[in-house]
């Protein structure tokens, strides 16, 4: 058994609800493992650090013991997935600059980000890929495994708020 340290975030089903009273429910579900906060209205989060034989069972049940003390919850995030250079060297134990030197200059290409801006954003299961194929960083498997599983994850609660229509299209076009 290995330790995975990840967050969920979920839309509670009442907005105007006082999040307190799910607390005492996520713990009777089996949701002890986490760290609870309720600092946005009609939200709640969730910093598990759950003993699981794989990523996939550590997130699913936690999963699963949200929505069994919170049936109507929506799943919105779950993390570690989208990350900024800076957090990515947080997660590795880099500095930052060390981080952007190797994300802007390095062959084979750093993988594109997801997001272009101030700042950009990338999956981070991809970075971890190409870290650890292209420049030999030794990165534990279960971080890569967990970021992987949160990326699908995240890939489909969008897809679920999309036309379903419309992403057939696009996949058709980008095919």
């Amino acid at each position: 058994m290995q330790v995975f340290d990840f967050d969920l975030t979920f839309r509670l089903p009442d907005a105007t609800a006082d999040p307190e009273i799910y607390v005492e429910a996520l713990g009777e579900s089996g949701c002890t493992d986490a760290l609870v906060g309720i600092g946005r209205i009609g939200m709640i989060g969730l910093d598990f650090s759950r003993e699981a034989s794989s990523a996939r069972e550590a997130v699913l049940s936690a999963i699963e013991d949200v929505k069994a003390a919170i049936p109507d919850a929506e799943l919105v995030e779950a993390k570690p997935d989208l990350v900024g250079l800076t957090e990515v060297a947080e997660i590795l134990g880099f500095s930052r600059q060390y981080m952007r030197k190797v994300a802007l200059g390095s062959t084979p290409a750093f993988p594109a980000p997801t997001h272009q801006g101030n700042p950009s954003m990338w999956h981070l299961a991809p970075v971890l890929e190409w870290l650890i194929t292209s420049r030999r960083y030794a990165v534990d498997q279960t971080l890569v495994d967990l970021a992987r599983l949160n990326m699908h994850l995240n890939i489909a609660i969008d897809e679920i708020r999309a036309d379903r229509d419309e992403i057939d299209g696009l996949r058709a076009l980008l095919a």
